[in-house]
């Protein structure tokens, strides 16, 4: 780390840097924000219950028993009625999700390209091949436009992100599938509760996936998902999938009807997501009022700003999308929050979520040496296609990420925003 110093930032008026934390002054936070205290004596309970009841039976607990069946059954009551089967990942739950839809080798699913390593994998483990579409200008999320234009005979489904809790166009993007028979599926790993005129991202698709993995607005211990649809055929394509082809809707004396893996929760993770799920929409309505919160004392800053959203959206945030903009400051934004960071705020300098410019689908690293899915010449596609990408570059290169907490109290609000006056104060034009 070095010094930030008038001349390596070209500061024309310099206001006292020796002031940041990041070269030796006070910070603003002396004690590091608190954690989430997700967990509580509630989930403790229960799962003493759990195994209270296992004790004094004898029998262990399992899976596809009492507690998720009610996990399930309480989830659909959240999303407004539909079907849902808990699954061990949310990459797991995209996986289902695709190939509950059942779509055919070798075409193609058009994806977003901000997104997780396991919102785009699960496409090619399906011999299917990922096409990325562009994210809207100045936005994390695809958008129906950019969508389109990708769209072509071999196109057999689009999966669609809602990135930091922000929704995407999904009633445009779902429009323009409708036009072209396409089924969509919302990956939701990063939104659960997210609105759209009063409407539940997850809820507009086909089917969709959630994640319940630790650090998600909601858990069922390390790891857990869920699959969503309001399709009663799709729900028992999904069961059918999540659990290695057991005929789950199907008539009595059939057999497992498609190969594939365990994807299952577990009653023990199900009773953790009970309790969570409970939690759920305290959990959103906090996190959208320190939000509000944020928003209003942004309006006094020049350096960053939070990016409006539509008024008939209400974002989850998982995280808080800030703009940087650079003609405001004397300094670069890896700069400006190495100085945030040092004061104690929790910040990503680069959402570098590009699944594609990865190594692993650089190199075809999916079934071998093989080059599969691309290589296969059943594929009637360009293999060595490329995607820019240039919105989502540009997107990344504008803005970084806040980390936000429901737990924070309005004394740590105040201190986000202290530290973002102080920075700018010596960054500032």
């Amino acid at each position: 780390m070095f010094p930030i110093t008038a001349a390596r930032c070209k500061i024309k008026k310099r206001i006292n840097p020796s002031a940041l934390a990041i070269n030796g002054g006070p910070k603003v936070r002396l004690k590091p924000l608190p954690g989430r205290g997700l967990l509580g004596p509630e989930e403790k309970a229960a799962v003493d219950a759990l195994f209270d009841e296992a004790i004094a039976s004898g029998e262990a607990f399992g899976y596809n028993g009492p507690a998720e069946e009610e996990y399930c059954r309480e989830f659909t009551e959240f999303m407004g009625g539909g079907y849902a089967d808990a699954v061990n990942s949310g990459t797991s739950g995209v996986y289902v999700a695709l190939h509950a839809l059942n779509p055919e080798p070798f075409t193609e699913i058009i994806v977003s390209p901000i997104t997780d390593c396991g919102g785009m994998m699960p496409i090619t483990l399906l011999n299917c091949i990922p096409i990325i579409a562009d994210t809207e200008p100045n936005s994390y999320n695809t958008g129906p436009d950019q969508i389109e234009k990708l769209i072509s005979p071999l196109t057999s489904a689009i999966l669609v992100a809602h990135i930091g809790g922000e929704p995407a166009d999904i009633k445009g993007i779902v429009a323009v599938a409708k036009k072209h028979h396409i089924p969509v599926i919302e990956d939701c790993a990063q939104s659960p509760g997210a609105k759209i005129n009063g409407r539940l991202v997850g809820t507009f698709g086909k089917i969709a996936s959630f994640s319940t993995m630790f650090g998600k607005h909601f858990c069922t211990g390390g790891q857990g998902g869920m699959v969503y649809t309001e399709n009663e055929d799709l729900y028992w394509k999904s069961r059918q999938v999540s659990d290695r082809g057991k005929p789950f809707g199907l008539p009595t004396g059939s057999t497992n009807s498609i190969a594939s893996l365990n994807f299952n929760l577990d009653d023990l993770a199900a009773t953790i997501g009970r309790v969570q799920l409970k939690k759920l929409p305290g959990i959103l309505a906090k996190r959208r009022k320190i939000v509000a919160q944020l928003r209003e004392e942004f309006k006094k800053l020049r350096v960053v700003s939070i990016p409006t959203v539509p008024d008939d959206t209400h974002p989850a945030y998982w995280f808080l999308r800030l703009r940087f903009h650079p003609e405001t400051v004397t300094c670069d934004k890896e700069t400006y929050c190495q100085s945030l960071t040092a004061e104690g705020m929790p910040v990503n300098p680069n959402y570098n979520a590009l699944p594609h410019t990865y190594d692993w689908y650089k190199n075809r690293s999916v079934f071998g040496t093989s080059g599969y899915p691309w290589t296969s010449p059943r594929y009637k596609g360009d293999p060595n296609q490329q995607f820019p990408c240039p919105n989502a570059r540009a997107a990344i290169s504008r803005h970084f990420n806040l980390g936000i907490s429901e737990s924070w109290s309005n004394k740590d609000v105040a201190s986000i925003t202290a530290a973002l006056k102080k920075t700018e104060s010596v960054f500032l034009k």
